[in-house]
């Protein structure tokens, strides 16, 4: 990861995890445009990152697996618990979401209802109702899902969403968001993923009408993360 220099220095530096070329930050790299944030990518053939100087960490999806043996998670699983021992805000997407419950000590395992996929919606609890991550949102929320692991809500955590298929979708611990769906297609992400999901021409439409209230929650997460950066 290359170090960054003038003005780029002085901006609150956002780190994006990658496992794959595909499943890049979309939404997530717009907003922290908005928001002013130097948003730094490491690839999954990258060093991964210190800490230090880190304003908030993004952890993408991709195809590993946390039930195999694979060193490169095992290392994030590690890092990740190290920046939820910092109190640095965190927002694990899929994949992410199962390395921050396994950062967190919660089980994580090959799903006994098969792979979920497609677009589809979930449902916000009571606290993630009242979650401000989440405000402004509704009862329900227009996902993409793409999985075939599950996790535990960890110990202490705040459960925020239940799907159809599986009921643990969303949690947060202290500044830390686990989403095991996606909130961060944009029309790049949508084009690659349409034939591997099955979606049909009306995916563009949904993308189109679900993107406001997508791009809520990502922003909300940011403004939060963010908020205590000098």
């Amino acid at each position: 990861m290359m170090e960054a220099d003038g003005e780029e220095a002085s901006l609150p530096l956002l780190v994006v995890i990658e496992h794959a070329d595909d499943e890049g930050p979309g939404l997530v790299a717009s907003v922290a445009a908005r928001y002013g944030a130097n948003l730094r990518r490491v690839g999954a053939g990258d060093p991964l990152p210190g800490l230090e100087g880190l304003a908030a960490l993004v952890v993408m999806g991709g195809p590993g697996s946390l039930t195999e043996a694979e060193p490169r998670l095992a290392e994030e699983v590690a890092l990740v618990h190290d920046g939820l021992t910092r109190g640095l805000p965190i927002l694990g997407i899929c994949l992410g979401a199962q390395l921050l419950a396994a950062a967190c000590g919660a089980p994580v395992r090959r799903g006994e209802r098969g792979e979920e996929r497609g677009l589809g919606t979930v449902t916000l609890t009571p606290p993630g109702r009242d979650d401000l991550v989440f405000a402004g949102c509704g009862d329900r929320l227009p996902v993409v899902h793409w999985h075939q692991d599950a996790f535990e809500v960890p110990r202490g955590a705040c459960h925020l969403a239940r799907g159809d298929l599986y009921p643990n979708q969303a949690f947060r611990l202290g500044r830390a968001y686990g989403f095991q769906f996606h909130l961060e297609v944009d029309s790049r992400l949508l084009a690659a993923w349409a034939t591997p999901l099955g979606l049909g021409a009306a995916a563009g439409e949904w993308l189109r009408q679900t993107e406001p209230v997508r791009r809520r929650v990502i922003a909300n997460w940011m403004g939060e993360a963010l908020s205590a950066v000098p």
